[in-house]
């Protein structure tokens, strides 16, 4: 029997961003992303699905209006 470890994938806004580290819990990789992407901290969070044989997560940009 082979034990293979899924890969994790994140997903937001059309880019598929690389697993920072498999140590940090997906909150923990917001937060990280959140320096270059700011918007993804108020983002709807959806997975994982399986793709390909990975796990991806997918960050939505929340959509709503001001005031």
């Amino acid at each position: 029997m082979i034990i293979n470890k899924t890969a994790r994938r994140f997903k937001y806004s059309g880019l598929m961003l690389p697993d920072p580290g498999p140590e940090l819990d997906v909150e923990s990789v917001r937060s990280l992303y959140a320096a270059s992407y700011p918007e993804i901290t108020t983002a709807a969070l959806t997975g994982p699905e399986a793709v390909d044989g990975d796990l991806v997560y997918t960050f939505t940009k929340a959509i709503g209006t001001k005031g």
